[in-house]
């Protein structure tokens, strides 16, 4: 049996998780400019329907789902120095 390297670590829970989520991610050149503006990635579980409707309605509005769904989460959840 060989032992562990104990430098490789699978995931390592941080000590201050208020800074590590706050903390940007590296940015990959090769990616282009969206990268430079958009470098968090969310992810949520919807249903295959809920997924099909708003596919449908990025096509339908010549937009891909990305764009739609940050300008959604931008109307609803506004920087505080843009609410009204």
């Amino acid at each position: 049996m060989t032992a562990r390297d104990p430098k490789r670590v699978f995931a390592a829970r941080p000590s201050d998780p208020d800074a590590w989520v706050r903390t940007p991610e590296p940015i990959n050149s090769q990616i282009g400019a969206k990268a430079d503006l958009f470098s968090a990635r969310l992810t949520i579980d919807v249903t295959p329907a809920l997924r099909g409707r708003i596919k449908v309605a990025a096509f339908e509005r010549g937009i891909t789902v990305a764009e739609m769904l940050r300008d959604l989460l931008s109307r609803e959840f506004p920087n505080a120095g843009d609410a009204a």
